[in-house]
């Protein structure tokens, strides 16, 4: 367990915040109120709130971001560092009865976009409000101080906890609510078209089709909840055996007419501050998560022992490129079928941000130095050599993909695939079980929300993207 901070070793950031020009007895008092930690969750709870309280009526005499001195940028950046060090106190030793609270004693299933508003509403100042993160998302990503940060130390805290973080993937592997309201309706029909995907039966197989034709089929704000519906529909659909996962055709002139499978995430949504840091967590612990592990039922744990998911194997058809998320999709699938001028890469380094958890399932593909190099040092694997079969089931020309995408269902499916599902579990046990995989998100969480907000993203997305040029 970490070292707990205490009021006495705060002492030194009262004169920085005097530098500010904020008053010495407001600075010392907040400095002085530190609120410690106890094994009273309910005392701890009140001090901490109050705390938080007062560093945030002390943060808001100082200007918003972009008109703040370099002095008042120290205090600010203190007065940030020194509440979270409060607020990962409180966690250390409550996350566990905390999340006990919010979910009734375990016995409701909440998802992480709503857990972290509950808590807020619970311990006032332990994560921002949906107002606060609303009012952070009207302007730019370099103008934000990273309210959601909070939000990330909370889930990884949480996450951290075996019991409660089983708990919250097991939350986010059910069904949405919106898709169980649609499903009705796509089994009658047998298709259900949204704004970014689609999801139709085609014989025996459920067609995923991801379509962001301005954006080069990039994900976004627009496209995660309609994205993790079509999974949750194709994976639900008693009609078929398989899921197919496909990039719609694209508008953009460089390859217009031209499917591509996902260009991952939208890098001048990202630098516009239009994307959340809550994207990625929804994104990997759902959507990405139920193409690896099913959909799960509430009543049986999804750890491939206390109980399966509903399930079907996934193909994917790689056409033009799978960049950064779009990668990160194929290390989930059971068939990868792809274009021979296809390429992969997860250009981490150049975006500034951890690549879902590629950092987790890459190496299992392409090994330990294959993977770093991708990942930090941006190495481009092309589908048809020798790395990119490491990860590609089968490449063939372009003008082939639609009748070998035929031929790969018709081969997956002709004999049924009764012993697919436990297969795939069977996988699974050995390579990534739901344990592992909930450690992982833990540290992802808390260090994904800092990248989200480091001034290196923003230098990154400049220099390699030119995102300040870019219309959002």
């Amino acid at each position: 367990m970490q070292q707990r901070a205490t009021a006495t070793e705060h002492s030194d950031a009262r004169e920085p915040l005097v530098a500010a020009g904020l008053p010495r007895d407001i600075a010392a008092a907040w400095l002085a109120a530190w609120p410690g930690a106890s094994d009273d969750f309910k005392r701890d709870s009140e001090a901490s709130s109050r705390y938080w309280k007062m560093g945030a009526d002390l943060l808001a005499a100082l200007p918003k971001k972009p008109g703040r001195n370099a002095k008042e940028k120290r205090a600010a950046e203190l007065m940030f560092g020194i509440s979270r060090s409060a607020r990962d106190q409180f966690l250390i030793r409550h996350a566990e009865e905390l999340y006990r609270a919010l979910t009734k004693n375990y016995a409701n299933f909440v998802r992480v976009e709503r857990l972290v508003f509950d808590a807020a509403a619970l311990i006032p100042g332990l994560t921002p409000t949906a107002a606060e993160v609303a009012a952070e998302a009207e302007h730019p990503q370099k103008d934000k101080d990273g309210v959601e940060i909070d939000q990330g130390i909370f889930l990884s805290r949480l996450l951290e906890h075996p019991r409660a973080g089983m708990h919250l993937c097991h939350a986010m592997l059910l069904p949405k609510q919106e898709s169980l309201a649609r499903l009705p309706q796509f089994l009658a029909r047998g298709a259900l078209e949204m704004k970014t995907a689609t999801v139709e039966r085609r014989g025996k197989a459920s067609f995923v089709t991801l379509r962001h034709p301005r954006f080069l089929n990039a994900e976004d704000e627009l496209t995660i909840d309609e994205m993790e519906i079509a999974i949750d529909l194709a994976t639900l659909d008693p009609e078929t055996a398989i899921a197919v996962f496909r990039g719609d055709v694209v508008e953009h002139p460089k390859y217009k007419g031209r499917r591509i499978f996902c260009s991952g995430i939208n890098l001048t949504h990202l630098y516009h501050g239009k994307i959340g840091f809550m994207w990625y967590i929804r994104r990997d612990m759902g959507a990405v998560n139920k193409i690896f592990r099913g959909v799960a039922h509430p009543a049986l744990v999804p750890d491939d022992i206390s109980g399966p998911s509903t399930e079907k194997p996934w193909v994917a058809a790689l056409d033009t490129f799978a960049i950064g998320g779009g990668c990160q999709y194929l290390l989930t699938m059971d068939y990868v079928l792809a274009a021979s001028d296809a390429y992969m890469t997860l250009p981490a380094r150049k975006e500034g941000i951890i690549p879902g958890a590629a950092n987790l399932r890459l190496p299992r593909f392409v090994g330990d130095r294959i993977a770093r190099q991708a990942i930090m040092y941006g190495r481009r694997l092309d589908c048809d050599s020798p790395e990119g079969k490491m990860i590609c089931d089968e490449v063939v020309p372009p003008a082939e993909m639609d009748a070998a995408l035929d031929r790969v269902i018709d081969g997956l499916t002709s004999s049924g695939v009764v012993s697919a599902g436990s297969n795939r579990r069977a996988f699974r046990v050995g390579q990534e079980p739901l344990d592992l995989f909930r450690r992982y998100i833990a540290v992802y969480a808390r260090e994904q929300a800092h990248c989200h907000f480091s001034p290196a993203l923003i230098a990154n997305l400049e220099k390699h993207w030119n995102a300040q040029n870019r219309n959002a």
